[in-house]
This record gives C-alpha cells, sequence and structure tokens, in this order.
C-alpha cells in the first residue's frame, strides 16, 4: 500500500503505476536534460579545442608543407652536389686510372726489359756453365789420363821430366841448363845446371818411385801399412843411393845432386813421418825438392849465375867505364871550345849592336837638321867641292 494526499493506493493499482511511470519519465527528463546541458557544454568546449587543435594542426602541416619544400629543396641540392662530387670523382678516378695504366705499362715494359736481360745474362751464365761443364768433363778427362800416366813407370818418368823442364825454363836462362845431358860415366842425367866452381854442375833427378807410395796410400789396416811403410823406406834409400852413385862425380859435377818430387803430397809425406829418410839423404849429398823448393832454389842458383857472369865481365865492364870516361873528357873538352865560339859570337853580337846605335843616332841628328834655315841666313857648314876664284 502507498498513501497519497491521505489516500491509499495500492501496488496494483494502475493509477500507481502509471504515477510511477510518469515519476520515472520525469526523473529520466529531467536527468537527459542535465546531461545534454553538460554534453551541450562539453560539445562546446571540445568544438572550441577541437577548433583550436585543427588551427594548430593546419599551423603543423603548413609548418610541415614548408619543411617538406626546404626539404625538396635541400635534396636537390644535396642531390646535385653528390652528382657534382661523383662526377669528379669519377674524373679523378678517370685520372688516377689513367696515371696507374701508364705506370703500369711503363713497370711492365720495364720488368719486361728487365727480364730479357736477366733472361740474357742467364744465357750467358749458362754458356758459361756449359763451357765450365766441358771443362770439367775434359778435366777429368785429363785426370783420368794422368792416373794413366801415373800409374806407368815410363810414362810417370816422362811426366816428371815434363814438369820438371817446365819449371826449370821459368826459373833459368836457356843456355845456363841442359836437359837429358850425358856425363862421362855414360850415365844420362834428367837436368845438368852449369853453375860455376864452387859449387859447379849439379844433376836434378826426376825419376821417383812412386809404386810404394801408392801403396802406402791406399793401405788400410796396421799390417799393410806397416808393409808399405817398409817397401817405401826401401825405395826411397836405394834410389837416394843411385843418385848419389851415378850424378855425384868429382871433379865434374858439384858435391851434391837434386832429387825432384812431382808431388807435393810425397814431400810432406817424406818430412812428416819419414824423417829418417831426409837425414840419409842429407848424408848422403841428395837434396830433395818439391815443385815449389824446386823453384826457390833455382831462383838462388839465378842469383849465383847472375853473380859469376857479373864477375866475368867486371874487365869488360871496367874497360866500357873506362872508354866512358875518356868520351865525357872529350865531351868536356869540345863544350870548352864550344862556349869559347859562343863567347867570340857573343862579343860580336855585342859590337855589332854598338855600330848599330852608333848608326841609329847619327841617322836621328840627320834626320832632325834643317836645310831651310841655313839657306836663309846664307851660311852654310857644307864643303864646296870647287874651290872660290881670287
Amino acid at each position: 500500500m502507498i498513501v497519497i494526499a491521505g489516500q491509499s493506493y495500492s501496488w496494483s493499482d494502475p493509477l500507481v503505476w502509471a504515477a510511477v511511470v510518469a515519476l520515472l519519465v520525469l526523473v529520466l527528463l529531467i536527468v537527459t536534460l542535465r546531461r545534454a546541458g553538460r554534453s551541450a557544454a562539453m560539445t562546446e568546449a571540445m568544438a572550441a579545442q577541437f577548433g583550436q587543435a585543427m588551427g594548430q594542426l593546419g599551423a603543423r602541416v603548413q609548418n610541415l608543407s614548408d619543411g617538406q619544400q626546404q626539404l625538396a629543396g635541400g635534396l636537390t641540392h644535396v642531390s646535385e652536389a653528390q652528382a657534382a662530387s661523383q662526377a669528379q670523382m669519377l674524373r679523378l678516378m678517370e685520372e688516377r686510372l689513367a696515371k696507374v695504366s701508364e705506370a703500369m705499362t711503363q713497370n711492365l715494359s720495364s720488368s719486361a726489359r728487365n727480364t730479357a736481360q736477366s733472361l740474357g745474362e742467364l744465357q750467358q751464365r749458362l754458356k758459361v756453365i756449359d763451357k765450365a761443364q766441358d771443362n770439367i768433363t775434359k778435366l777429368s778427362g785429363d785426370v783420368l789420363s794422368l792416373q794413366d800416366i801415373l800409374s806407368n813407370k815410363q810414362t810417370r818418368g816422362a811426366f816428371g821430366e815434363i814438369q820438371l823442364h817446365d819449371i826449370v825454363g821459368k826459373a833459368l836462362p836457356p843456355d845456363s841448363y841442359t836437359m837429358q845431358a850425358t856425363l862421362s860415366n855414360n850415365r844420362r842425367a834428367d837436368c845438368l845446371i852449369h853453375l860455376p866452381n864452387p859449387p859447379g854442375p849439379i844433376v836434378i833427378d826426376s825419376k821417383f818411385p812412386l809404386e810404394p807410395y801408392e801403396a802406402l796410400r791406399l793401405a788400410k789396416d796396421n799390417r799393410s801399412v806397416q808393409a808399405a811403410r817398409q817397401a817405401f823406406r826401401a825405395a826411397v834409400r836405394l834410389h837416394i843411393k843411385a843418385i848419389s852413385e851415378k850424378y855425384i862425380l868429382e871433379g865434374e859435377t858439384a858435391d851434391g845432386a837434386l832429387m825432384f818430387l812431382p808431388s807435393e803430397a810425397v814431400y810432406a809425406e817424406l818430412h812428416a813421418n819419414f824423417t829418417d829418410l831426409v837425414q840419409a839423404s842429407f848424408a848422403a849429398r841428395v837434396w830433395i825438392v818439391s815443385p815449389t823448393t824446386c823453384m826457390a832454389t833455382l831462383n838462388t842458383m839465378r842469383a849465383i849465375l847472375k853473380d859469376a857472369r857479373m864477375r866475368e865481365q867486371a874487365g869488360a865492364i871496367r874497360k866500357a867505364l873506362s872508354q866512358l870516361h875518356r868520351d865525357m873528357e872529350i865531351v868536356v873538352e869540345r863544350v870548352d871550345k864550344l862556349n869559347t865560339h859562343f863567347g867570340q859570337a857573343r862579343a860580336d853580337l855585342e859590337g855589332i849592336g854598338t855600330a848599330a846605335e852608333r848608326a841609329g843616332k847619327r841617322a836621328a841628328r840627320l834626320d832632325a837638321f834643317d836645310f831651310g834655315d841655313q839657306a836663309a841666313d846664307g851660311r852654310t857648314s857644307v864643303v864646296p867641292l870647287v874651290r872660290p876664284e881670287g
């Protein structure tokens, strides 16, 4: 139940419901109107804000348009600058490529010339190497031939004689030695040096027993080495004795002889390991020489020969000096005479000069003589040619 103005109404009464509905509608209308007023105010505020925002948006759009135009102009300028920069870069790159190409061409040409020159030099060196190889091959053949020579006793003796002849020919004049000279005992010496007395002619023998030395050099074990040493010692002693007996002749040759060894190795072996043989050669007055020591010995002999020949020619030299002294005296006398002649000629020249000077002075006086003045005065110093009358 609901009481309105002292009158009760039931909730099921239609009037109540109509009144309630009308009240609700009124309330809703009032609420709606209030909200509509608020909405209108809000709409006006929003419209004002929207207008302001649109104005700002328009200004921003205008600014954006201006910025876009400026950006377009900047992009155009940047594009033009980039195009110019690219063109300049391309031009520089073309110039650099041209220079690089030219430099590469020059380098390639130079490299080609250097390569050709190097190949030419390499070819020349290869030719030299080929020639050296040929020489080595020839030398190998010569070494084999030398081994064949040294393996034969007769050819080895001939080789020693040839080597000795070469050394002697280089050290001594041709008339101071004789190869294959025959002595009074019918022994033939390989070389005879004609030295004056003393010491007298001296013999050089070049036939050395090389087989024992080769056996000693090829020996391996101690037993074979000892056997080779004994054989070598015996052969050298026998050879020293033979030289002493054959080539040292009293009154004909010197009191000693030379044993020539064609090998420095044999000479070193004797002096290093067979000093007893060297002492034996000293005792037998047989002097052992190698190619080197033989050259030194021959140079000493050359000095002896030179001194002897100078002594032989001392008389002739003194006579020549005396004649030279007389010739110098004659030259001095003739120089003195020539000096006298020069003195006389000098005096004559001085007299001629004095006479010429006097003649010049007289000619000057005659040239300065005034004939016109003397004629005007009526006086003359000229002597008349005709004597005056009266």
